[in-house]
């Protein structure tokens, strides 16, 4: 189990840099867009595997380790939402920081419920 979890935080890390980097080239850094991505992505993707992996579908538990735990753990990134918006709050951009908790929260809740919702359809 542990191996699975390593391997699938390991890929997600990646995938994480790759999205957060290529979200940056294409929008800008002057809203943290790369990162408000990977978690509205994986907060969609964990809603899926929530309803697939616990209720549908009978799963290795080392599978569900490498999805759950692994890859969607290294994918998203809440340390990073917090520093940036720590960023934006010492820089005196308190609206800014208020706007991307509050998107980001919410966003990621809907994303969560949406994914689960398509889930369910299947």
């Amino acid at each position: 189990m542990i191996w699975a979890i390593a391997m699938g935080g390991a890929f997600g890390a990646v995938l994480r840099f790759v999205v957060i980097t290529a979200v940056d080239a294409l929008m800008g850094k002057s809203f943290p867009l790369g990162t408000l991505s990977v978690n509205v992505i994986g907060s969609f993707v964990a809603g899926l595997c929530v309803v697939l992996l616990g209720e549908r579908w009978s799963i290795n538990p080392e599978v569900r380790g490498f999805i759950m735990v692994g890859l969607l753990g290294g994918f998203t990134t809440f340390s990073a939402f917090s520093v940036e918006n720590l960023a934006f709050i010492l820089d005196s951009q308190i609206l800014k920081a208020l706007a991307y908790a509050s998107i980001s929260v919410s966003v990621c809740l809907c994303a969560a419920w949406l994914g689960s919702v398509c889930a369910r359809l299947v």
